[in-house]
């Protein structure tokens, strides 16, 4: 099988031929059909983040199952299937049961399943997943069974752009109708917290960029308001005066400014809720209990709260509905064969998601 292998950071990524082990007890062997390039991804390409290399990025991924390990009893060959880097949970533990799957207890990291022909062990450098492959070995509960019928490049994007922004709204902050949102950073995260507040029923829904072309973007994926915060002299008075001078009830954070999160803690109102969704970079010590006298929360999101094997399948079906957008969210297309190439428009920003398709 081939892979895109990470051997150095900042360095393009080698396409090469490697090894890869069966599945063993409580494991799945997918046989990939598309994975997306996220920013997390980026991060560990470039240093940003710690990984161990030689290593597989890639974790925003779709697959058919091709063969099952001893005790695996929730899919089978032949299943499509979206993987994602938070496990489903396995019911059981104390935080499956108290319905925190997201930080299922038993989701333990797998060994390296890929090699090189030498045999030097390929690290997963993504959940872990490593999906920038043709195969991947996983756990059975980092996999979601959907319909046939899903096509399987937009199911990909669901393995963690729409579950961690749709996620931070729906699960983890639970807005409800009517009240007011504010979103930091469009991108392919951050559209998805927009569809997540509009299918809530949010309103204002604000987007908040630097970049002109994301606002105009983010009006089809449900905001009702934008703001250029590089182009106004105080972007937290700008978001007050759109809410009657109250501030929004929620404030997502899905870059990774501390500058974003700070004025995000300025901007909610009494009782509201900063999210932390984006890997901020940066130093907190800042802030002061004076910020939060006003009983403001700040929290984060892991992937969206998301119940992997609940909650994806859930959004296939409002997909079908023509409730939730996937197609706009998939700028281009490539071949593994041209995974530098994909890389390097996601590093410039050049639209919300590129996918890498193996069928």
């Amino acid at each position: 099988m081939k892979a895109a292998v990470l051997y150095e950071v900042k360095k393009p990524l080698v396409v090469e031929e490697v090894d890869i082990d069966p599945p063993g007890p409580g494991e799945v062997k997918v046989r990939m059909a598309a994975t997306a390039i996220c920013h997390s991804d980026l991060h560990m390409l470039m240093g940003d983040l710690p990984a161990k290399l030689p290593g597989v990025a890639g974790h925003e991924c779709s697959g058919y199952v091709d063969e099952v390990g001893p005790g695996v009893t929730s899919v089978k060959p032949g299943d499509h299937v979206v993987m994602a880097p938070v496990s489903g949970g396995c019911g059981h533990c104390v935080n499956c049961m108290l319905g925190l799957r997201n930080f299922c207890q038993n989701n333990k990291p797998s060994p390296p399943h890929l090699h090189t022909k030498k045999g030097v062990p390929i690290a997963p450098l993504s959940g872990p997943v490593g999906s920038f492959a043709e195969y991947v070995v996983l756990g059975e509960y980092q996999c979601a069974k959907i319909p046939d019928d899903m096509p399987m490049d937009r199911a990909a994007l669901l393995g963690c752009a729409v579950i961690t922004g749709f996620g931070a709204v729906i699960n983890r902050a639970q807005v409800r109708p009517f009240e007011s949102v504010a979103v930091f950073g469009i991108g392919g995260v951050g559209v998805n917290a927009l569809q997540g507040a509009a299918f809530s029923g949010a309103h204002p829904i604000i987007a908040v960029d630097i970049v002109d072309s994301k606002l105009k973007l983010a009006k089809t994926f449900g905001a009702t308001h934008t703001l250029n915060s590089a182009k106004v002299k105080d972007p937290v008075q700008a978001v007050r005066d759109m809410t009657d001078g109250r501030g929004v009830d929620y404030a997502f954070i899905m870059t990774p400014s501390i500058e974003a999160v700070r004025q995000g803690a300025s901007m909610v109102a009494q009782r509201g809720m900063v999210v932390v969704v984006g890997i901020a970079m940066g130093d907190l010590s800042k802030f002061t209990a004076m910020e939060f006298i006003m009983e403001k929360v700040l929290t984060g999101s892991m992937m969206g709260s998301t119940r992997l094997q609940l909650d994806v399948p859930r959004y296939v079906e409002i997909y079908k509905a023509g409730r939730l957008k996937l197609d706009e969210l998939i700028t281009g297309r490539y071949p593994l064969s041209r995974i530098n190439e994909a890389v390097q428009s996601s590093l410039k920003g050049e639209g919300l998601r590129n996918v890498i398709v193996f069928d």
